[in-house]
């Protein structure tokens, strides 16, 4: 019988939130996030071809995790007699629960330890950043191929063989799924946060296409990290990014007009900022506080700039002294040249642009920045402060050309031309 339309617009919404725990589950069986992968899919195709003639069940979640997990037994189990491999995963399983209880699959911490394992198989460092962003929002995103390749402004075949190239890659490097301990853990934990960072940037400031922002990227990025700060409670760095995306989330809709034009952080509407974000943000960054043991982490530091700027009722308010001393901190914990061109910003604000340009003009020979459109737009607003219009034109102008996203090269030809 084929599924009633909303049936199967329910079937999608249950599976896209409960996908992740799913995968998960599945994996801690067989080891392998592509097969779980596959295994989640065929409990998919289990749950279209019966809610809609039984209705859907009590605890859909539960319900799709016990037939992949059942599955997932099956197939290992046919398995074990024929590889040694296999027969050390069947061993594992003498200890794991019988396969097909939900009562036991639905205990929450043997789930969220999946989902945990599963966040740091995805994240893993024998994959590239772009595999990783890839296979993270398709595991844990629950985002389709042609999803991701929508949000990246990439090419649906090229995302495809990303993810399947990811996938080999991890069993044929027989990646564990496990999480790290010790110096591991730390590294591993940093190639986590950072993946969930680019995921966020690209929808807080897309690269590339006509759109500046796209809002569902930050909010699949923001899920994460809360779903992941819900995972580990103890990592101070966790809550930091957690309250980061927050804080920058809260600014979102203020970031472009109704035309869809860029507005300044000057220039925002600060009412139209998100209040509840906010405060999530400040009770996500004492919580980094409470748990840190040590130096604040760059997510951490980071996080409080994002908590000055939400703190200033108006911009002429901002605690830019604050904030330059932040950012001087970020560049002796995480020295990057990025880092440096916000710390100038910052300085231009707290004690003029004369002392930023010089900040600046070190980084022109930076290799990393050679096709960075911000440097030459810094650049240009604070020749432009300093009554320069010439100069500042033609360094609005050079970004221009080097701006890939259609909005943000509009706002600097426009800024280059009010230069006079």
């Amino acid at each position: 019988m084929e599924p009633q339309p909303t049936a199967a617009a329910a079937i999608e919404t249950v599976f896209r939130m409960e996908s992740p725990r799913v995968i998960a589950a599945a994996a801690r069986v067989v080891r392998d996030v592509g097969v779980a992968e596959e295994l989640a899919q065929d409990a998919l195709v289990a749950a279209l071809e019966q809610w809609p003639r039984d209705g859907v069940p009590d605890r859909p979640g539960a319900w799709l995790t016990a037939v992949a997990r059942r599955r997932a037994v099956d197939l290992v189990r046919r398995r074990a007699t024929h590889a040694r491999k296999l027969a050390e995963i069947g061993r594992d399983l003498e200890s794991a629960p019988p396969p097909g209880e939900p009562a036991d699959l639905a205990d929450p911490d043997a789930i969220d330890d999946d989902l945990l394992r599963l966040v740091f198989t995805a994240c893993h460092p024998v994959l590239s950043a772009d595999a990783r962003i890839a296979l993270t929002l398709r595991l844990l995103g629950g985002l389709t191929t042609e999803e991701i390749a929508r949000a990246f402004l990439t090419p649906e075949a090229t995302v495809a063989q990303r993810i399947v190239r990811a996938k080999r890659t991890l069993a044929e490097r027989a990646v564990p799924f496990e999480v790290p301990a010790g110096p591991d853990r730390e590294a591993r934990l940093g190639s986590v946060l950072d993946v969930i960072y680019l995921i966020f940037n690209e929808g807080y400031a897309a690269t590339a296409g006509d759109d500046l922002v796209r809002p569902a990227l930050c909010e699949d990025a923001l899920r994460l990290a809360r779903v992941l700060a819900g995972l580990m409670p103890k990592e101070p760095e966790v809550h930091a990014l957690t309250a980061l995306l927050e804080l920058q989330a809260s600014r979102v809709a203020a970031r472009t007009g109704p035309d869809g034009a860029p507005v300044l952080l000057a220039d925002q509407d600060r009412g139209r900022w998100n209040r509840m974000l906010i405060a999530r943000g400040v009770a996500a960054l004492h919580q980094a506080d409470a748990t840190a043991t040590g130096a604040p982490g760059r997510y951490a530091l980071q996080a409080a700039v994002a908590a000055c700027h939400a703190h200033a009722v108006r911009y002429e308010d901002t605690d830019w002294a604050t904030i330059a001393t932040l950012y001087g901190l970020l560049a002796a914990r995480a020295p990057s040249p990025v880092v440096e061109l916000n710390r100038a910003v910052a300085v231009s604000m707290a004690r003029g642009p004369a002392e930023a340009l010089r900040i600046v003009d070190g980084l022109i020979q930076d290799p990393a920045l050679r096709g960075y459109h911000l440097l030459p737009s810094v650049r240009g607003d604070l020749l432009d402060r300093l009554g320069r219009p010439a100069e500042a034109r033609a360094e609005f102008e050079r970004a221009a050309e080097l701006a890939r996203n259609g909005r943000e090269r509009e706002l600097l030809l426009a800024r280059a031309a009010r230069c006079a």
